[in-house]
């Protein structure tokens, strides 16, 4: 493991949170906070998807905290729904921007469940100014919180997501891409699945070209 990663607890409203962090050693660096899929079907932060995207964030220069939420790993508290894990994420941005007050950017990323926990924080927190979702899930959640999305991201999925039908990708590009002064990005990924289990590579690369390309502009 690259030393520079260090394991910290941060102070969450059902305990402690346990989360793993990369500091940049350029001032104003961008942060970045990288969210996990869904606790009862064994989601952690050390899902490969997450670590490959928090090894992005780190790759480009960004301050980056990849967190477990509540009664995961030694996380305290146990699996709320969805609410719980909302205020979870807002803890851990709390407490990256503390560490970071002169960061030059504010991106938040999930995976999965992840990606809807870091959507519904982007519409309470308009410091964000960059998102990445993963394999969002428009067929599982309702995304019409989304109107307006106040900023501008990636949305990337695989052609062979076997969870999520194309046609509620589809609506949700729809949706999003009717909204003036934002430009949410829709990647589709030929050969992958949910879980970019043999697409990673892939996964890698677009990701690093959209943070390089988006973070370059500030």
């Amino acid at each position: 493991m690259d030393s520079k990663i260090v394991e910290i607890f941060i102070p969450g409203p059902a305990g402690r949170l346990e989360a793993k962090y990369y500091k940049s050693k350029k001032n104003t660096s961008p942060i970045a906070l990288v969210l996990h899929p869904h606790p009862q079907y064994g989601g952690t932060m050390n899902n490969k998807v997450v670590v490959d995207t928090f090894h992005v964030f780190m790759d480009n220069d960004f301050s980056v905290c990849r967190v477990n939420f509540r009664g995961v790993g030694k996380s305290d508290g146990e699996f709320d729904n969805g609410q719980g894990e909302l205020a979870d994420a807002a803890a851990a941005l709390d407490w990256l921007e503390r560490e970071n007050f002169d960061n030059s950017q504010c991106w938040i990323s999930g995976f999965s469940f992840g990606s809807l926990i870091s959507m519904q924080l982007l519409m309470r927190r308009p410091e964000i100014n960059r998102f990445i979702a993963i394999s969002p899930q428009p067929n599982v959640y309702d995304f019409s919180f989304l109107s307006p999305c106040p900023s501008s991201g990636l949305m990337i999925y695989g052609k062979k997501d076997e969870l999520v039908p194309a046609s509620n990708i589809n609506e949700l590009n729809k949706r999003l891409s009717a909204q003036k002064g934002i430009k949410v990005e829709f990647e589709a990924v030929p050969e992958a699945n949910h879980f970019f289990s043999k697409s990673d590579q892939v996964l890698i690369k677009s990701l690093n070209k959209y943070i390089k390309k988006e973070s370059a502009l500030y």
